[in-house]
C-alpha cells in the first residue's frame, strides 16, 4: 500500500476485516517498507484507475491472501480520509480458500488474532483497535 499524494488528490485503498468467528486476519507490513513498516495492518490495497472498489478489495484480497471473496453489496464498514489517502473499509465474512500470505514482498507475516491479542499489536491506524473490536463484539 504506497501513500503519496499527487495533483490528482489522495490515494483511494481498500481494506477488508476478514472475520472468522472470534477472529480476525491481520497482516504484518514488512520492516523495510517505504509507508507503515512493520506494523499490522489489513489486507487491500490501491484502487486502480478507472477500478470500483468493491472489485479492487475482490482484487486485492486474491493477490495478497489467495482467497476468493464476493464483491461487498453495501457501504464500507468504515472510512479513514487523511490529506494523502481515502481508506475504504468492508467487512468480509466469507470467502473461498485459506488464507496465505501470497504477497511475501508486501507482508511478513499473516495472523489470526482474537480480541485479547489485539491490544499488545503496533497497528498501521489508530481507529483500527476500536474498530476490530466492535466487529468481534458483534
Amino acid at each position: 500500500m504506497t501513500i503519496s499524494a499527487d495533483d490528482s488528490g489522495p490515494v483511494r485503498i481498500v481494506t477488508a476485516v476478514l472475520r472468522d468467528g472470534d477472529r480476525v486476519l491481520l497482516c504484518h507490513r514488512s520492516a523495510g517498507r517505504r509507508w507503515y513498516p512493520d506494523v499490522w495492518d489489513l489486507p487491500g490495497g490501491h484502487v486502480e484507475e478507472g477500478e470500483d472498489p468493491r472489485e479492487s478489495l475482490v482484487r486485492e484480497l486474491r493477490e495478497e491472501l489467495g482467497i476468493r471473496a464476493s464483491k461487498p453489496s453495501g457501504p464500507p464498514m468504515h472510512e479513514i480520509r487523511t490529506a494523502t489517502f481515502y481508506m475504504q473499509i468492508w467487512l468480509v465474512g466469507s470467502w473461498t480458500g485459506t488464507p496465505v500470505n501470497a504477497a511475501p514482498d508486501e507482508h511478513d507475516a499473516v495472523a489470526w488474532f482474537e480480541r485479547p491479542g489485539l491490544d499488545g499489536l503496533r497497528l498501521a491506524h489508530e481507529p483500527y483497535l476500536s474498530m476490530l473490536t466492535a466487529v468481534l463484539a458483534t
